[in-house]
């Protein structure tokens, strides 16, 4: 039995021929990479090998949504491929409602008289079956190199402006809770192992089920449906952040306030609060993004009795985020002060978490306190508090990358390009997406090209080279 490698799926043609349905160029791909004849192909996928020749040859195309699946679940498609196909992936599957054009921007391309078509007569259950607004973006590669990952993120970004966006549609029928708070969790686990790409490609059509979800539903149902909007939108507005796209940014960190105030759930009010902090802060409005900050931590310890884990996350969450919002606006005291009362918060945890989704515990303190020191120009004192951190405890990748950058940062400022260099590549190897796809970290490849001594500065190119970033 042949056995298809898993990097055919990511290979640019593979997902070229998906996103453009060509099951046609599906099928060469396979023969030609996996070995798959035309029988082979048609045992797979239920298809008489006359039919995947015909296929093949471009006698016939494939335009229902039943025999994608078939073919899909014949290949065992992964959920990248399933994605950029135009089907849920097998680990979030749900019925996301359609819009009501019916077309989810999957219409059927217009064939030749000539060419006959398999599969017209598909049903409403099977097209609800889709993701709606999907733009085929894929995961990236696991290996750092030369990808058109810019071109499939700069197409999800604007399905994702779209859906922050355009009228809310009118349904017949209220989406399912539970499915949809299965794929909010996928998406903000997604966005923490810095899969960026697939989160982009998810959050369009969730973004429009729980908007219809808020809408339509009511009592506790409409309350756990605001819940899971705060969050979803907290996720958008955090991967917008990571685009530098200010607009959008505001705009989905204020509807995730909006949807935590309609929750009544106080722990939602103040992880939103710190979606809202970050967006003042990128707008460079830091006096404003420490007072939020700083006052909602305080509304919530001034309710403390016996804290959970939950409110200790966010609470020391929110202090983080207005350290740093502190440090920015260049307040040395207000920083220290938030620092250290993140800090109990974080002794009073007595653990690595990731409690609603915060990351908060002892280490994430310390990488804040490397952020910071950064930020207020002391580079030595970043690395020297890098030093302390027990990568191996922080539990999100997420977290990981976004210290390592700090440090190469750090490295960079203090004449240190062969350590800057070496932990910058250590930082792709765990989060491939936080190099190839955030402008920021982009930029500092670029400085370190312009100063690597001679000793490195080879190695500096070529490693810029292979991310596509001109010398």
């Amino acid at each position: 039995m042949h056995e298809i490698p898993g990097l055919l799926w990511e290979r640019p043609e593979m997902r070229n021929a998906l996103q453009a349905r060509d099951f046609g160029r599906v099928f060469e791909l396979l023969r030609q990479y996996a070995g798959l004849s035309q029988t082979a192909i048609g045992s797979l996928t239920g298809l008489a090998q006359g039919k995947v020749s015909d296929i093949m040859n471009g006698h016939q195309q494939v335009t229902a949504f039943e025999v994608f699946e078939r073919i899909a679940d014949g290949v065992s498609m992964p959920d990248a491929a399933r994605i950029t196909l135009g089907l849920a992936p097998r680990t979030a599957l749900a019925l996301l409602i359609p819009r009501q054009d019916d077309g989810p921007g999957f219409a059927a391309p217009t064939a030749p008289p000539s060419v006959d078509r398999i599969g017209d007569s598909e049903g409403d259950e099977m097209r609800r079956r889709q993701f709606v607004g999907l733009t085929g973006a894929a995961l990236f590669s696991a290996v750092v190199g030369k990808t058109d990952a810019t071109h499939d993120t700069a197409f999800g970004i604007e399905d994702l402006a779209a859906a922050l966006t355009e009228p809310l549609m009118t349904v017949d029928r209220a989406p399912e809770i539970a499915p949809l708070a299965q794929i909010v969790a996928e998406a903000k686990a997604s966005y923490q192992a810095c899969h960026y790409t697939q989160v982009i490609t998810l959050l369009p059509p969730l973004l429009r089920s729980l908007r219809i979800a808020c809408q339509v539903l009511d009592g506790d149902l409409r309350m756990r449906a605001n819940e899971l909007s705060a969050e979803a939108y907290h996720v958008a507005a955090s991967i917008l952040l990571k685009q530098e796209d200010k607009g959008l940014t505001w705009l989905a960190a204020d509807r995730s306030v909006q949807a935590a105030y309609a929750s009544e759930n106080p722990l939602m009010l103040g992880s939103s609060a710190r979606i809202i902090t970050h967006a003042l802060m990128d707008g460079g409005h830091h006096r404003a993004a420490t007072d939020n900050a700083a006052r909602s931590a305080e509304r919530m310890g001034a309710t403390f009795t016996a804290p959970s884990d939950n409110d200790l996350s966010v609470y020391g969450s929110l202090l983080l985020r207005g350290a740093v919002a502190a440090a920015q606006h260049g307040n040395r005291n207000t920083t220290l002060e938030l620092l250290d009362e993140a800090a109990d918060a974080g002794q009073r945890l007595g653990h690595e978490g990731n409690h609603l989704w915060t990351a908060f515990g002892p280490n994430n303190v310390l990488c804040h306190r490397v952020n910071i020191a950064l930020t207020m120009g002391d580079a030595g004192t970043a690395i020297e508090h890098a030093r302390k951190v027990d990568i191996d405890a922080l539990p999100i990748a997420e977290r990981k990358a976004t210290l390592l950058l700090d440090t190469s940062r750090a490295f960079l400022i203090w004449g240190k390009d062969d350590k800057a260099l070496h932990v910058l590549r250590a930082a792709g190897q765990i989060a491939p997406e936080e190099i190839t796809s955030r402008p920021a970290t982009l930029r500092l490849v670029r400085d370190l090209v312009e100063t690597a001594p001679i000793s490195v500065r080879r190695e500096t190119r070529e490693y810029a080279e292979s991310l596509g970033v001109n010398a």
